[in-house]
């Protein structure tokens, strides 16, 4: 007879995870800013710190033994001061740090920082020189993408991770779309739109609406147009036009004052000339 087998207790009782977009005003985000996070939060950044092993399965040269590879990424972390600078794909990285005496094999654990520089890079597309930190790979991968504008446009999000280098990008492809780029010389501006205009086929106006917003960005975003269309009360409609009547009301009362007391003046100048016993002036 056969048993019937448990499902695993860990696996009975785990709860999913919560979504950022599955409650509050996340949830009402449109698709294109969805697409948009998922790439950049979402996608595992491709690997900067180790190097990944091939395949699946790998021999021990020595014993013959057969393991599984075990690619593992390394725990990072990413401050705040990261979306101030471009540092190509690097971040914080928690190590340990051996004991240098001899006997003693104890571990301390310890920050590993990236060197960080200001440099100046060129943009073509925006026609400006930009003052900004990065990291000896930032400059390393512009020298492979053959300049500044080709990095940030063919990199994606999840790589790029800086707001300032997305941001970049995101001002980019809308110089690209609306075609702004060097108002006063049209030869270049079509030369260089020329040159970068393949990058757009990948993106949609409304895609480039949502783009490089952080989560609280968007959703003041978000409520702002929400607000824009949102019916007013007609509470304050009926208060305008009690408003707008009792104005009117009060114009006509004192033009009736204004009328009924010219009237009695002239009424009293009139009794006056025909009263013999009146004082004239």
């Amino acid at each position: 007879m056969a048993t019937k087998t448990l499902p695993a207790v860990h696996k009975l009782y785990r709860m999913s995870k919560p979504d950022i977009f599955s409650r509050g005003a996340p949830s009402r985000l449109p698709e294109a800013y969805r697409k948009f996070y998922d790439e950049w939060k979402a996608t595992p950044p491709t690997p900067v710190h180790y190097i990944p092993e091939p395949g699946k399965w790998k021999r021990d040269p020595v014993t013959g033994e057969v393991w599984p590879v075990q690619n593992v990424p390394i725990p990072l972390r990413y401050p705040k001061e990261i979306n101030t600078g471009i540092w190509g794909g690097e971040a914080v990285v928690l190590g340990y740090k051996k004991s240098r005496e001899k006997f003693i094999r104890q571990k301390s654990t310890r920050w590993f920082l990236p060197t960080l520089f200001r440099s100046a890079v060129h943009s073509e597309i925006l026609d400006k020189r930009l003052s900004v930190i990065v990291t000896k790979r930032t400059i390393s991968l512009i020298v492979d993408h053959k300049g500044f504008d080709n990095y940030l446009l063919e990199t994606s999000s999840s790589d790029l991770s800086s707001l300032l280098a997305l941001k970049l990008k995101k001002k980019m492809l809308l110089a690209l779309f609306d075609k702004s780029l060097y108002p006063d010389d049209p030869i270049k501006r079509e030369k260089i739109y020329n040159k970068y205009k393949h990058h757009l086929d990948k993106y949609k106006r409304e895609d480039l609406e949502w783009y490089a917003l952080s989560i609280t960005e968007a959703v003041n975003k978000l409520e702002e147009m929400e607000e824009s269309v949102r019916p007013q009360p007609l509470k304050h409609q009926f208060r305008a036009e009690l408003i707008e009547e009792l104005k009117v009301i009060a114009e006509n009362q004192e033009l009736d004052e204004i009328v009924k007391t010219d009237t009695e003046k002239s009424s009293q100048t009139w009794l006056t000339r025909i009263n013999p016993f009146a004082r004239k002036s």
